[in-house]
């Protein structure tokens, strides 16, 4: 049985998908431009060569970060549980002639709507953890799609971010939720003002230990953990906006952690799993 929460989710990306697409946030008809990426530098650096790898995108959108990794010579598939934005990546992925197959399916059942398949790289892009309500079970359905040798590579925003207020970073929101999550009700999106019908939503915070815990539990070898002082949308009205619309805080005010990455690996068999490294704080300079 779908988890209601999830059900009323995945209304809430149906209806505003095709916003997204026709909006200007994502800018299109930019990334149609031959060779156009929305990765940001560090992921490409903190991942490396991706060509020739099989590679699989959860909960992708409509795929501009998908494509994104394709254009890099990785043989791509994205996977979302809105069939609005899989129709949409792949009509782009068409248009734009980038091989890319694109699946719709929950995240949760990602392992089965793929045919059981394996892949060198689960990628998962900036803002996805936060629609998941129990990260043990989808660490395990990402130990499951990596084959032995193969690497997660995560960047998301900072959990932290998520319990702020809107206007200032002050504690707003319990940032233990717990899978209880907490309930956002309110029309359009971050990457639209257009009237919506769907217009509440449940979202969780999962705290950087719960992160690197759901995945060693599963198995997977954390090999880097970086805390990022930049985020990509203006999160706070007054962030600084430096190129390649990266977000910092202005000088004079303390830095928080406002982004972070993450690199594992599904361990060979015979090889020594308990290797844990941990990156210190990043200052990524541009």
């Amino acid at each position: 049985m779908t988890d209601p929460k999830i059900a009323l989710n995945q209304a809430w990306w149906d209806e505003r998908a095709p916003l997204h697409v026709a909006g200007d946030f994502y800018d299109i008809e930019a990334f149609k431009r031959a060779g156009a990426s929305t990765l940001q530098a560090f992921e490409i650096d903190e991942l490396g060569d991706v060509a020739g790898l099989d590679l699989v995108h959860l909960q992708c959108h409509f795929g501009l970060d998908s494509l994104s990794w394709a254009r890099r010579g990785a043989r791509v598939t994205g996977l979302d549980f809105s069939p609005n934005a899989i129709t949409a990546a792949a009509e782009l992925a068409s248009q734009i002639e980038v091989d890319a197959a694109f699946v719709a399916s929950d995240v949760h059942d990602a392992v089965e709507a793929l045919g059981e398949r394996q892949f060198d790289v689960v990628y998962t892009g900036h803002g996805a953890l936060c629609w998941l309500p129990d990260l043990e079970r989808w660490a395990g359905v990402v130990a499951r799609l990596l084959r032995a040798g193969g690497r997660l590579y995560l960047a998301e925003f900072h959990p932290l971010v998520d319990a702020l207020g809107e206007e200032e970073p002050v504690f707003e929101i319990d940032y233990f939720t717990g899978p209880a999550g907490f309930k956002w009700n309110g029309p359009g999106s971050y990457a639209t003002s257009e009237p919506t019908e769907f217009d509440d939503n449940w979202e969780w915070i999962h705290p950087l230990g719960e992160v690197v815990s759901a995945l060693a539990g599963a198995g997977l070898r954390i090999d880097k953990l970086t805390e990022r002082e930049e985020t990509f949308f203006p999160r706070f009205p007054f962030l600084v906006e430096n190129p390649g619309k990266i977000y910092r805080m202005p000088a004079g005010r303390p830095r928080i952690p406002l982004s972070y990455s993450l690199l594992a690996t599904k361990p060979r068999a015979g090889t020594d799993s308990s290797s844990f490294k941990i990156a210190s704080f990043s200052n990524l300079q541009t």
